[in-house]
């Protein structure tokens, strides 16, 4: 006789209540938030799925993050990454090398697990414009404004937002278009190529008067 074969085992989800002592709430809800957006994208996800996978209440999701577009831009960042901290470290290095200490950085933030974790935010951007206006207004409070305002000379407004058209279009060929070499480019050669592009954005003379 054919034996049959066992079911699939359902996906872990974390019992509600009242979480022990000391346990991190609101990084275990942007944790369920990053794993549920990576594995359903922006649409199928919902305050109510994030909620149900870290075992807590959706009020309380709502608590901590508000709705489901704040929860998205925060929930994508990559686990152990403080966006803030990371600008802080990049600026303290002075504005020489800045551009490719920048590319290096990201790749090394988007490239740690694959790229799966920025498909899940690509996802979210062709879902509308909330979520990529909640993302990117994120990214510039926490990163970008740290970037702006060691920028010598007029416009770090404009130059900010060519760094993250170029740095994002980077990101959007290795790991979504995935168009080789660059897909599986080595990082540390990928930064060194496109960091003087980037820096130029940073402080060389930019056609129209900045």
């Amino acid at each position: 006789m054919p034996t049959s074969r066992p079911p699939e085992p359902a996906a872990a989800v974390r019992p509600r209540g009242r979480r022990p002592a000391g346990e991190d709430t609101r990084g275990a809800i942007a944790a369920a938030a990053r794993e549920e957006f990576a594995e359903k994208g922006y649409e199928a996800a919902s305050v109510r799925s994030v909620a149900r996978r870290a075992g807590v209440d959706p009020a309380l999701v709502r608590h901590y993050f508000g709705d489901k577009a704040a929860l998205f831009a925060a929930g994508v960042i990559p686990r152990g990454v403080d966006p803030a901290q990371s600008a802080a470290d990049l600026v303290a290095g002075g504005l020489d090398g800045l551009g490719e200490r920048l590319l290096r950085t990201v790749l090394g933030v988007w490239d740690s697990d694959g790229g799966v974790t920025f498909r899940a935010v690509f996802s979210g951007f062709g879902s509308g414009e909330v979520p990529s206006q909640a993302l990117m207004g994120y990214v510039g409070r926490e990163v970008f404004s740290q970037v702006a305002r060691v920028l010598p000379g007029p416009d770090p407004a404009l130059r900010v937002s060519l760094v993250a058209s170029h740095v994002v279009g980077v990101l959007v060929t290795r790991h979504v278009l995935r168009v080789e070499p660059v897909a599986s480019l080595d990082a540390d050669r990928l930064a060194a190529l496109v960091g003087p592009v980037v820096q130029r954005y940073l402080d060389g003379p930019l056609p129209g008067g900045a």
